[in-house]
Order: C-alpha cells, then sequence, then structure tokens
C-alpha cells in the first residue's frame, strides 16, 4: 500500500471512529454526571437511550421535512427523555439513594424491563428506519474517500456539547454544586443545599444527553428494542475507563474506545470485542478510579454500619430446610415432565444463586459479572463433549474446575478494588470471557453456540437427571453454607465488616477474600455444567451482563441476609418468568414491576417478610 493510500485509510478511520464516539459520549458523559452526583449505577441508562432514538422517529415523521424541522425533531426528542428522566428519578431513584449499589442496580434493570415492554408495545417489535437528515444525507470527499456529512455533523455536536458542559460547570452556580457534590456529597448537605433538587436536576441534564445521543443515531441506524443493552454495557466501559463523574474523562474514553474499534475492525476483527473490555481491564488494573477520576470515598457513616450477624438458626430454621429437601424428592413424583425441567433448572439457579449470596454476603464482594463463571462451567463441560467426546460424568467434573480456574485469575485482580471499582472490574473480566467465546467460532461455535450437549443414556430421563442436579445442587449448597459458618467464614466476614481492623489483628484479607472468590466461582460452575446438560447445549449468552443480572434479582429477590434467600429468590424468580412468559407477551413490564415494588417496599427480600410482619403492631 502506498503512503498516501495509508494515510488516506487513516484519516478515514480516524473520523468515522471520531462519529461513533460522539454518540457514546453523550451516553456515557450523562451516566458519568448521573453517577458522580448520586452514586446511582443506573442500568437503565441505555433504556433513555432507546427511549430517545424512537421519539426521535416519530418526531421527524411528524415534522422533519426539513434540516430544522429534523433538528427540532432530535432536540425534542431529548427534551422528552429528560422529564421522563425526572419522573424516574422523583419517584423511584429519590427513594433508594442510601441503598446499596446492588439494590440500585435492581431497581434500575426493573426500569429496563418495564421500558423495554412499552416501547414494543408504543411501536412494535420491528426496527424502524428513519430518513436521512435533509441538508446532511450527502457526502465529502476527503483524500479520495467519499465521508458522509452527517458523521462530520455529529463531531460536531459532540465538541459544541463539551464545550457547554465545561461552561455550566465552571460558571454556573448549579455546575459549581454539581462539582462539589461530586467530590464530598456530605460537604454539600453541610453547607444546606437542597440535595434532592440537585440530583434531580443532575438526572434530568444526563437522561437529556442520554436521549440526544439516541435521538442522533436515528440517520445512522435503525431504532430498535436491542439499543438499550448494547449501549449500556460500551457506556460503562467508558465511564469507567475515564473515571466515573469526570466530564472530560467520558470524552478521553469515548473516543480511546471509538477509535480502537473503527481500527480494530479492520486490522484485529476477531478480537474486537475482547479489545474494549480489556482496555477496561488493564485500566481499572493499573488505575483503578480511571483516568481522570478520583478514589473511591468511604464516609464515617459507611464504615459504621457493618452487615448484621448471620446466625445458624434453631429447631425453626432446621424445619425449614428438611421441608426444602423433602419437596425437592418429592415434587417430580406428583407434577408432570414440563415441572420436572422446571424443576431442574430451579435447583440449578438456586446453586449459582447460593455462590453469588456466598460472594456478596459473607465476603461483601460486589460482582456484577458472575455470570463468567457460571459460563465457564457450561463451556466447561460442552466442549468438553464436543471437543473431547467424553461423557456427561467427566464433562461435569470439569465445571467446577473452568470455573475455580477462571475465578482464580479474575479474582486475583478483583479481590484488590472494593466497591464499585470492583464490581466494574467484574463486568470487564466477564464482558471478555463472554467476547472471546462470541467471536472464538473455531473453538466454541460463535453466536451459533455449542449443541448436542445432551445427558448420558442412564440419565436422560428428565426425572432422573433431576435427581441428578438436586442431589449435586443441595450438595454444594450445604457446603457454601458450612462454610459461612467455619472459621473461614467468619474471618471472611470478619474482612467484610472492617478489613481496617482485620488486617490489622494479622489477617491476610487479600487472600481470604481471593479464596472465597475461587469458591464461589467452582460452586457457580458446577451450576453452570448442569445447565449445559439440561438444555442441551450452550450459547454466549450464559456469560452475559443480563445472565450476571438475573443472578443478583434472584438474591435480592429471596434476601441478602438470609440463606435461604437465594433459594427462595431462584423458586419465585424461575416460576413468575415461567409463569409470565405463557400467560403474556408483557411479561417483562410484570417482571419490572414486581422488582421495583419488590426493591422500594420490600428491600430485606422475601426472607424478611416474616420479620417485617412480626415487627408490625397489632
Amino acid at each position: 500500500m502506498a503512503p498516501e493510500d495509508v494515510l488516506s485509510f487513516i484519516v478515514v478511520q480516524a473520523i468515522t471512529g471520531l462519529a461513533s464516539a460522539a454518540s457514546l459520549f453523550l451516553i456515557a458523559v450523562g451516566l458519568s454526571i448521573v453517577f458522580g452526583v448520586t452514586r446511582v449505577v443506573n442500568f437503565a441508562h441505555g433504556s433513555l437511550y432507546m427511549l430517545g432514538a424512537y421519539l426521535a422517529f416519530s418526531f421527524v415523521a411528524a415534522f422533519g421535512d426539513s434540516f430544522g424541522g429534523y433538528l427540532a425533531a432530535i432536540l425534542l426528542a431529548a427534551i422528552v427523555v429528560g422529564g421522563l428522566g425526572a419522573v424516574m428519578e422523583t419517584s423511584l431513584l429519590r427513594r433508594i439513594y442510601r441503598a446499596p449499589e446492588l439494590f440500585q442496580l435492581l431497581a434500575t434493570f426493573g426500569v429496563v424491563l418495564v421500558v423495554q415492554d412499552l416501547t414494543r408495545l408504543i411501536w412494535g417489535a420491528d426496527d424502524l428506519f428513519a430518513p436521512r437528515m435533509p441538508g446532511l444525507d450527502g457526502a465529502i470527499d476527503i483524500l479520495g474517500h467519499a465521508v458522509p456529512e452527517y458523521d462530520l455533523f455529529l463531531i460536531a455536536v459532540a465538541f459544541l456539547v463539551l464545550g457547554g458542559l465545561w461552561a455550566l460547570f465552571r460558571h454556573t452556580r448549579f455546575g459549581v454544586l454539581v462539582r462539589a457534590a461530586t467530590e464530598d456529597r456530605e460537604m454539600v448537605a453541610a453547607l444546606g443545599i437542597d440535595q434532592r433538587w440537585l440530583f434531580t436536576g443532575a438526572f434530568i441534564l444526563g437522561a437529556a444527553l442520554a436521549g440526544l445521543g439516541g435521538a442522533l443515531q436515528i440517520p445512522r441506524q435503525a431504532a430498535s428494542l436491542s439499543m438499550d443493552l448494547n449501549i449500556i454495557v460500551d457506556a460503562f466501559v467508558v465511564v469507567v475507563v475515564g473515571g466515573m463523574g469526570s466530564i472530560m474523562g467520558a470524552f478521553v474514553a469515548a473516543v480511546l474506545i471509538a477509535e480502537l474499534l473503527a481500527f480494530g475492525v479492520v486490522i484485529l476483527p476477531e478480537i474486537t470485542l475482547v479489545l474494549i473490555f480489556l482496555v477496561m481491564a488493564v485500566t481499572l488494573v493499573l488505575k483503578p478510579s480511571g483516568l481522570f477520576g478520583r478514589p473511591e470515598f468511604t464516609t464515617a457513616e459507611d464504615r459504621r454500619n457493618p452487615a448484621p450477624p448471620l446466625r445458624a438458626g434453631g429447631a425453626l430454621n432446621r424445619m425449614f430446610w428438611w421441608g426444602l429437601l423433602a419437596v425437592g424428592v418429592a415434587a417430580p413424583l406428583l407434577v408432570g415432565d414440563f415441572a420436572v425441567v422446571v424443576l431442574t433448572e430451579i435447583a440449578i439457579l438456586a446453586l449459582f444463586a447460593a455462590s453469588l449470596h456466598f460472594l456478596l454476603w459473607g465476603g461483601g464482594l460486589i460482582t456484577f459479572g458472575h455470570a463468567a463463571y457460571f459460563g465457564l462451567g457450561a463451556y466447561g463441560s460442552g466442549l468438553a463433549v464436543f471437543h473431547l467426546s467424553l461423557g456427561m460424568a467427566p464433562a461435569l467434573l470439569l465445571a467446577p474446575l473452568a470455573g475455580a480456574a477462571g475465578a482464580l485469575l479474575f479474582g486475583w485482580f478483583c479481590v484488590r478494588l472494593s466497591g464499585i471499582y470492583m464490581a466494574m472490574l467484574t463486568l470487564a473480566f466477564a464482558q471478555i470471557a463472554w467476547s472471546a467465546a462470541f467471536q472464538w467460532v473455531g473453538f466454541t461455535g460463535g453466536d451459533n453456540g455449542i449443541l448436542g450437549v445432551w445427558p448420558s443414556d442412564w440419565a436422560a430421563d428428565p426425572v432422573v437427571f433431576y435427581y441428578l442436579a438436586f442431589a449435586v445442587c443441595a450438595a454444594v449448597i450445604w457446603g457454601l453454607r458450612h462454610t459461612i459458618f467455619s472459621p473461614f467464614g467468619y474471618t471472611l466476614r470478619a474482612t467484610r465488616d472492617s478489613a481496617l481492623r482485620s488486617a490489622a489483628i494479622g489477617v491476610d484479607v487479600t487472600r481470604h477474600r481471593w479464596l472465597a472468590f475461587t469458591l464461589a466461582g467452582a460452586a457457580a460452575g458446577v451450576a453452570g455444567g448442569f445447565f449445559a446438560f439440561a438444555k442441551g447445549s450452550v450459547f454466549p449468552e450464559v456469560l452475559f451482563v443480563s445472565t450476571s443480572v438475573d443472578g443478583l434479582v434472584m438474591v435480592l429477590l429471596g434476601g441478602l441476609q438470609s440463606l435461604a434467600g437465594p433459594i427462595l429468590g431462584a423458586i419465585v424468580f424461575t416460576e413468575i418468568e415461567t409463569e409470565l412468559t405463557r400467560l403474556t407477551d408483557l411479561w417483562q413490564l410484570c417482571l419490572g414491576v414486581l422488582i421495583i415494588v419488590l426493591v422500594v417496599v420490600l428491600p430485606s427480600g422475601l426472607a424478611g417478610l416474616s420479620a417485617l410482619i412480626r415487627r408490625r403492631p397489632s
């Protein structure tokens, strides 16, 4: 290739990357502003982006025949989304600002489900294609290559928004207060500032920017129901790499990530997805607070509130566990084949949720990427059958080894962080695993998955396979429960409540957390192995962030402060999802509303319902 051709290639790809960075910056900077002020991990930010696209489509259809009308449609969509953000903040998020990050994530995930179905109900399930923007529907020749005019317009908008935000946060009272709240919320409260309206204003701004990002995309791509989850993970990557709460960090990281994708898709297409999450992981390992972020601040209030003690329970507790075991043994004999399949899935997911609960409550280790070890266990068994032609028994033995190996490797880095930064690093590693499974077509089958992972002949009967899965999962759950009340478990809980005091008396905090991470990974791997044989196949979705969120939903639905919580959560979640999908097409809407009500009304979960009833006055 001639030097001038190389130069033109670099310039054109750089411009393409900047155009993609523009949209990515708009949603990421909104997410960064929201987190910086409210400390809410807003999983529903992608839904606001999606709503911006759909609203812009409708407004463009109404009055977008001219450049001015099209631009007005885009701006109106952003304003409407900002208003919807205000409703979301005042009606839901304001109630859970002091809740742990997990509950905030769960509540916003409920919003995602609600918005998904409402969008489908209003606009339909088909992708919607908007016309190109009048006046910007041509191309400009740059070094012999045609560059869309709209791409240049997007770049200009991004720089305009960056300049506007800089002026807002430097030269207005609202901006100064937002910057102050980002650095020290307690100080702002001590000065007598009404944080409620400050939080609402920040959320409106963040939501409007997300809506603007989505609206600006419709000339480039169709409005679709997959936009929310597709963009939110990339937005998290940008925010974390740039530094949570940093506007300039969001801009620099958006450009970095978008340029890597623009050049990577041409130079190294087989590792494009892995590349961006690898950047996120490396950034968090080397600079946990991101390129422009500040270290996470732990307040005195946080230190004064350790988790309440967890007790083994008395006779009533033992009756519950024996009763649950008896029901598990007897149920397949009383129900049909379909119910047996559902029971098998419940047993598997109960173990997955219990392994996650072991980390969350036992070690205080916040993870958004537990699906990695569940998926590695599934792939460990599936690949053993597909490539090595092993039977079910030896393939299942590889599942916990695969899960433990992944947890051992990823955990070495993750346990050295804490709070939201640890959670984001676990998400990064999980997405690396998902990206590898998705793009390594020759080994994993890519999005076609691995098929033909069926139980051996002796376990082919659904009832037999259920009893096998139930026995193994129950044994592993018992092992996790026993570990919680062992000397190791008590020491682990001490590191959870006060890592500093634990280290002062000679406890190796990092080693205990690393071992807990590995044990939980092995247990999740067992669940993943059985899941592969239960489904007869393995697909990359078992490693995706949505699987991790499902696990969090189960744990929090059942109750984080109870050992029975994850089992109850798995039972109720699976049954609700199964029945709702059979009864209505709007099952996501119903499930989302249930999750939101749970977070607001019953934060202690189903396991805490009895205690709540006992405390009510007669």
